[in-house]
């Protein structure tokens, strides 16, 4: 056994003051004499601290630190004068020594630290030989939480409504308790429950147990001396950890039922609420990370598509048709859109009209000729203008050689037909003209006959 758990054993054996003894009434704890408290928040995290003298003692040896997000309480021991000037050594040393993020591995270097600033201080006579005191620390950075501990005091964790030790206490008691052969009730009134089994100031290869936890919006940690944890049961911490609204009301509250179970040690709570864990700004950034990320990509992926297109439009030609008067032209790119924007513009028009090719030809315009250059898209579109020149002068020399032979077909059927017709009267005509000669020779029959008989009447009348 340590002089300083010796020393904390006789203080925890003194009797109550019958003055201050606790009544069925709740112990006030504003305006007390030896009572400290501290209030304050962040963004991020909201706190509350009351340190009690308690009781019995008379002098508070516990000392508490709060450098948000950085949190420390040491419980001072041995003895008058000496508790608390190891108690403030450790926090200081710690205040100096504490990284700047949450490290667990770090924050125990800074315990150990502390370790050696005591043992130097009881040697140079900043406090009394033996003194000591135990080192319970917190560091929050949004939703991690890294722990360094050494001693009897505790950390709590509440979370959804339960309340959890996250500490091991470096006690006799608490060996008992892990071998099985007490429970945690009987621990806390054991009579040897004072006996540290390790300590700041006690060991120059001191170690500190640490490491590091998730914490997530809402929950609370408790920070406390054995003060509190020797005086109430952790069920009943929990009910008032959970009644509380704010951490400065909690930390009243807990060391207000220290005090009214008895108060036999100094009482240190500090209560700190986790009220942003930076998870959604965490996440809003990742969104934000991710969308200049895709953001990069995609104006990569432009540009390169970009240059892609460029060089097509560059080097590429086709051959087709000019759907604004279904002409053939010479188009400089590809056949194809991006985006709804075409990919390809007219480099030469022509006169050429698409309904005087073939339909093959038709076809192939329609999905576009590739050519190497517009040079060689116009020379196509001149060999269909000459073809288009050749089959109309071809089609003009037969239609003039079908309508010559239709003239020559028609005049061969009116001479067939004429000749036929001539066949068909051939018969008749010799007996028309017998007829005429007979009428003929009758007529002048007559007249030569009215002749003489005018003739005779001439002679007559001479």
């Amino acid at each position: 056994m340590t002089q300083e758990s010796t020393a904390r054993e006789q203080h925890a054996t003194e009797p109550v003051n019958a003055v201050n003894a606790p009544g069925r009434n709740e112990m006030p704890v504003d305006n007390r004499a030896g009572s400290d408290t501290q209030t304050g928040s962040t963004e991020r995290l909201s706190w509350g601290a009351r340190s009690d003298v308690g009781l019995v003692r008379g002098h508070n040896e516990d000392s508490f630190l709060i450098e948000a997000p950085l949190f420390v309480v040491c419980d001072g021991m041995g003895g008058h004068a000496a508790g608390e000037v190891a108690s403030g050594i450790a926090v200081r040393t710690i205040a100096q020594q504490a990284p700047k993020h949450a490290d667990d591995i770090l924050l125990g270097v800074a315990v150990e630290a502390a370790n050696a600033a005591v043992l130097e201080g009881s040697l140079n006579g900043a406090g009394k030989p033996g003194m000591g005191c135990t080192a319970t620390c917190v560091l929050i950075e949004d939703n991690r939480m890294s722990v360094a501990h050494v001693g009897d005091s505790r950390v709590y964790l509440l979370h959804g409504g339960t309340l959890v030790r996250i500490t091991h206490d470096h006690s006799y008691v608490e060996e008992l308790v892990d071998a099985g052969e007490i429970t945690a009730d009987e621990a806390r009134v054991h009579p040897s429950r004072s006996i540290i089994t390790r300590a700041l100031g006690s060991d120059p290869d001191m170690y500190a147990d640490h490491f590091t936890l998730d914490v997530s919006s809402g929950d609370r940690i408790i920070i406390c001396s054995d003060g509190l944890s020797s005086m109430v049961p952790d069920k009943d911490i929990e009910e008032l950890a959970v009644s509380s609204v704010t951490p400065q009301a909690a930390a009243d509250t807990l060391v207000s039922a220290a005090l009214t179970s008895g108060g036999h040690d100094n009482v240190t709570v500090v209560v700190v609420d986790v009220t942003d864990d930076g998870l959604a700004s965490l996440h809003r950034a990742q969104r934000l990370k991710r969308l200049r990320t895709w953001v990069i990509i995609a104006a990569a992926v432009l540009l390169m598509v970009g240059v892609v297109l460029v060089g097509l439009l560059r080097g590429s030609w086709y051959v087709g048709i000019n759907q604004d008067d279904q002409t053939v032209a010479v188009y400089h790119g590809v056949r194809d859109e991006f985006f709804g924007v075409p990919l390809h513009i007219i480099a030469s028009k022509s006169a050429v009209e698409v309904s005087d090719l073939s339909e093959a030809l038709q076809h192939q315009l329609e999905e576009g000729i590739i050519v190497a250059s517009e040079e060689e898209g116009r020379d196509i579109i001149e060999n269909y203008r000459d073809q288009i020149d050749a089959e109309k002068t071809k089609a003009a020399q037969t239609a003039e050689a079908t309508k010559s032979a239709a003239d020559s077909s028609q005049q061969n059927t009116n001479n067939k037909s004429a000749e036929a017709a001539a066949n068909e009267t051939g018969d008749a005509i010799p007996d028309a003209a017998k007829e005429t000669g007979r009428l003929a020779a009758e007529r002048a029959e007559r007249e030569a006959a009215a002749q003489a008989t005018a003739g005779v009447y001439s002679e007559a009348g001479e």
